[in-house]
């Protein structure tokens, strides 16, 4: 398994992380990244990590597992669709929820079901037609 971690940039942040984890063979601790440079990098992981918010929206568009390293989320519709868990700060904890989907398939397969209760995708367009019906535009 390889991990790459996007570490914050806040100097206390950095300095826990690098007296931790740098030198890891199976770590990469890099920058933060941009929008996309953050899709390319869930699109082709197996499970995300996080205690950011982004993340939590956009991995279960990709059918990757969240697992959120906070003990509450503002974003509970992922959790109560199954496509994310709270598992809090604990390490026993975050490495055992990391270990079952790893080593489970249904479990993963359970998560990873590239469902996403924040829509569709297709926003844009219904607003688009509707305006198109109503003579606002078009």
């Amino acid at each position: 398994m390889h991990i790459v971690y996007p570490v914050h940039p806040n100097p206390n942040v950095r300095a826990v992380v690098d007296r931790t984890l740098a030198g890891q063979p199976n770590i990469t601790l890099m920058p933060p990244v941009d929008y996309q440079e953050l899709v390319y990098l869930m699109k082709r992981c197996t499970l995300v990590l996080t205690d950011s918010g982004g993340p939590q929206e956009e991995a279960p568009s990709l059918a990757k597992p969240v697992l959120v390293l906070r003990e509450v989320t503002e974003r509970p519709e992922a959790v109560d669709a199954g496509v994310a868990k709270v598992v809090g700060t604990d390490p026993g904890r975050i490495v055992g929820a990391a270990e079952e989907l790893l080593d489970d398939p249904s479990a993963y397969a359970a998560m990873a079901r590239g469902a996403n209760p924040y829509g569709d995708g297709h926003a844009a367009e219904r607003i688009v037609e509707a305006l198109e019906r109503q003579g606002t535009i078009g």
